[in-house]
């Protein structure tokens, strides 16, 4: 899932896969936690922490991503059941829900994820909850729209296995099923089964994955949704500086940028990231930066899953991408502080459906 953007222009970044992301930062110097005053986590202790500008940096997650009109019922339903068919594999075991699992907020928990034949990707699989948000699809931003992003999963060696769209096709019309499903979502065509139509079904489904949080809740008035230590870990999250990179509504997921951006990542870094994928030098090590949403529930992190603990990831970003040594007491707060910006889809839209 990608595609490139300026970094000031939206709501975030995108460098590991769900990892905490920090870029150029602010004063130097490790953030200052405020007193706590007599309310504890009251309104009145809350203003004095989060001001009204750190939060215009943000904003609140929508409650899907259609573009105009909702898709009508047959067209998410089948865009669901197209999510969990595993007989669009080489195997016939492997769905898009095999590494972006609903129940585990939309991953796999695993550092790479194994395809068709159980060989290894070298990619950590990014969530697909709040994908559609996303400025583009793919740690290398190789796809504009999960639309885009459907197509690619299942024609990679590795992942699915299927030798071609025709392959694809062929599949999806002997199932008697889904020439049904297909017939109810795309009224009036001859041919409804085509390449194009189970991405726009994907890309149907997947748009309705958002996951609103108690930080919206917060934004949008609720002073009690963050607790005093949330509140505290957002002041540090914003004066460290994460918040040039993972802004906007998804804390991240709206730009580039580069791993080991003020001091060198520690060990070897043999992917290349976005310049892999476009062949030029000057993108070598660019990296869609993450979202944050739902970051405590979505580790390992990095593109290549190499860091297993979030609060362990939060230092790393501090010190090599802003250059900043945070306190463990720092590092906490901010942990707790990305707690908050856990969210579920209804389970019933996520529900898996009886095969066709």
């Amino acid at each position: 899932m990608s595609h490139l953007h300026s970094a000031l222009a939206a709501a975030g970044l995108g460098v590991l896969t769900l990892a905490l992301f920090a870029c150029s930062g602010d004063e130097g110097g490790s953030p200052k936690t405020p007193a706590r005053s007599s309310g504890g986590s009251s309104s009145s202790s809350s203003s004095s922490i989060v001001t009204p500008a750190m939060l215009s940096v943000f904003g609140l997650l929508p409650v899907d991503y259609h573009k105009g009109a909702k898709p009508s019922a047959a067209l998410t339903d089948l865009g669901r059941a197209l999510y969990y068919e595993g007989r669009l594999s080489k195997s016939g075991t492997i769905s898009c829900n095999s590494c972006h699992q609903l129940d585990r907020f939309g991953v796999d928990g695993e550092k790479t994820s194994p395809g068709h034949d159980g060989t290894r990707g070298d990619r950590n699989s990014p969530s697909s909850l709040n994908a559609a948000g996303h400025f583009v699809q793919f740690w290398d931003g190789r796809a504009a729209t999960v639309e885009d992003q459907a197509k690619g999963p299942v024609l990679n060696p590795i992942e699915h296995g299927l030798e071609s769209a025709d392959q694809l096709v062929g599949i999806l019309k002997g199932i008697p099923g889904y020439v049904e499903l297909f017939g109810q979502a795309f009224p009036g065509q001859a041919d409804p089964i085509s390449f194009d139509n189970f991405a726009i079904a994907v890309g149907a489904f997947e748009r309705g994955l958002a996951t609103p949080s108690r930080f919206d809740d917060f934004v949008g008035g609720k002073k009690d949704a963050l607790s005093y230590q949330e509140q505290t870990g957002l002041k540090a999250f914003f004066d460290t500086g994460c918040h040039t990179c993972h802004m906007g509504a998804h804390f991240g997921a709206q730009s580039y940028d580069k791993l080991g951006k003020v001091l060198p990542w520690p060990g070897e870094v043999k992917d290349q990231g976005r310049g892999a994928h476009t062949k030029n030098a000057s993108e070598n090590l660019l990296f869609k930066v993450p979202t944050l949403r739902n970051i405590t529930k979505t580790g390992p992190y990095l593109h290549d899953g190499s860091v297993a603990d979030l609060g362990e990831m939060v230092k790393l970003m501090a010190k090599h991408q802003l250059g900043k040594e945070l306190s463990k007491s720092d590092v906490d707060a901010i942990v707790a502080f990305l707690g908050a910006l856990e969210g579920r889809v209804d389970a019933a839209y996520t529900k898996k459906p009886s095969a066709p």
